[in-house]
């Protein structure tokens, strides 16, 4: 079971293509993102100081930096603060204006990545408080072409990230706290994080845009972008040029439900979404060892029993609440998302966060906005029962993990067109879990609830 399941699903889906499509979609789900505002690459608000002079021959080139400061003012292993940055260098390529290939298209982007990572090192929480946190490295993000037929469906292949377009909610784009966008109840369970910043691996991707209400996205990727290992997958895979191909395939599928989702709709917006993902590598046991004695037991061997194979289902729900006059964008949406995946074999067996986006509901701040947001994700059945096994051995002292949670709050405000600022504010409940892992790190350490507090700025030339 190699890539020969990328032709199966677009065999699949293609079944599809006959039917008609979104014509006239109020967002722009079909151009290439910026992985860090989420915003497409293609069309953007910018500084205007970045030349294109090419832009009529079908190349386009686009540079965002983004960098900030980020402390605990208590919590975690220990107070600390760190900057942190990230450019990201975009090209896309019309290949129809280019070479005359109609509405073929060409995606690559490049990540310039400095500085510390303040969940890395010293509050070792699962949500990672930053979105942009990183190893330092220049590294190959993405790069893929994409043909469309129509409106009706687009092929991606190449090197891809999955989080721009599965388990996505419009109204997280404010939040800075990596899991509100690809959520840890993925990022955790999957090998290397699954095809997430920093992180794209090989892959193929299908959209069908059914009808006006319908949407189907499938996609196959390689499921391991570092491929095996025991250090970190951003080591084993420094530079993003591993390309591999030849580890058990990861797959996703996606369904979209909208309303209200055509220009001139004169109800509110909203979609439902339900997929899910399949893994048909290899998994560690979250409990139990090879000789079928808890990993707790010294007698066990240290070793992980081996399960085949993981899963993973989830359901997302956006809705505006309240629109600003005719402007799509401006006005008040709420957000839900939540997973589950088996607890034998995985982390996090259920995960779910929600939130409120307020986006220029001031005619004088048009395009500020401003987000509170709720996360929740909880240790495993089966790795909290490990650590009931340490307290049976080693006393009740011990400590146990239970579940992480968050509350964040986010402000941006632009500066001018290209340019914001985001003052932002997240408590985290039981970093870790409350406990780092007795497997991994030093056992039995106690982490404490934090406050973080940061501010970002964003600058698109």
């Amino acid at each position: 079971m190699r890539f020969s399941w990328t032709l199966a699903l677009l065999v699949v889906l293609a079944s599809f293509g006959t039917v008609s499509a979104q014509e006239d979609k109020k967002t722009d789900d079909l151009k290439p993102a910026d992985p860090d505002t989420g915003e497409s690459t293609v069309e953007e608000r910018t500084l205007g100081l970045l030349p294109n002079p090419f832009e009529k021959k079908g190349f386009k080139f686009a540079v965002t930096y983004i960098g900030e400061v980020l402390g605990n003012a208590s919590g975690g292993q220990k107070r600390s603060a760190v900057y942190e940055d990230r450019f990201n260098f975009a090209l896309d390529v019309d290949l129809e204006k280019l070479a005359g290939l109609k509405q073929l298209a060409l995606h690559a982007n490049v990540f310039q990545i400095d500085g510390g990572g303040l969940s890395r090192g010293t509050l070792l929480n699962y949500m990672v408080v930053s979105g942009i946190e990183a190893l330092p490295s220049t590294r190959l993000y993405e790069i893929w072409v994409e043909q469309k037929w129509g409106t009706k469906l687009a092929v991606r292949a190449g090197q891809l990230a999955a989080d721009t377009e599965f388990m996505t909610a419009k109204y997280t784009d404010v939040f800075t706290n990596a899991s509100l966008g690809w959520p840890v109840g993925l990022s955790l369970n999957m090998p290397s994080g699954g095809p997430s910043p920093p992180l794209a691996t090989v892959g193929a991707r299908l959209r069908a845009d059914v009808s006006d209400n319908l949407t189907l996205i499938g996609a196959v990727f390689d499921g391991n972008a570092a491929g095996p290992g025991q250090n970190d997958p951003q080591l084993r895979d420094r530079y993003g040029v591993n390309f591999r191909v030849n580890d058990p395939p990861l797959v996703l599928g996606e369904a979209q439900f909208q309303w209200n989702s055509k220009k001139g709709d004169p109800g509110l917006a909203g979609k439902f979404k339900i997929g899910g993902w399949r893994h048909f590598g290899d998994f560690a046991d979250q409990r139990f060892s090879a000789l079928g004695l808890s990993l707790a037991d010294p007698a066990s061997g240290g070793t992980a029993a081996t399960l085949q194979g993981d899963f993973g289902v989830y359901s997302v729900f956006e809705q505006k609440l309240y629109r600003v006059g005719n402007d799509t964008d401006r006005g008040i949406g709420v957000f839900g998302r939540a997973s589950y995946s088996p607890p034998d074999r995985n982390l996090i067996d259920i995960y779910a966060d929600a939130g409120i986006e307020f986006v220029g509901l001031s005619d004088q701040r048009p395009k500020d906005k401003f987000g509170i947001a709720a996360a929740y994700a909880r240790v495993s059945r089966r790795a909290r029962a490990l650590d009931g096994d340490f307290q049976q051995i080693f006393g009740p002292s011990w400590p146990a993990r239970s579940f992480e949670s968050l509350v964040t709050m986010v402000y941006q405000y632009e500066l001018r067109a290209g340019w914001t600022l985001q003052p932002n504010f997240q408590y985290i409940t039981h970093p870790g879990g409350g406990a780092t892992n007795p497997l991994s790190i030093t056992p039995g350490k106690v982490l404490k609830d934090a406050a973080v507090l940061g501010v970002r700025t964003v600058v698109k030339f």
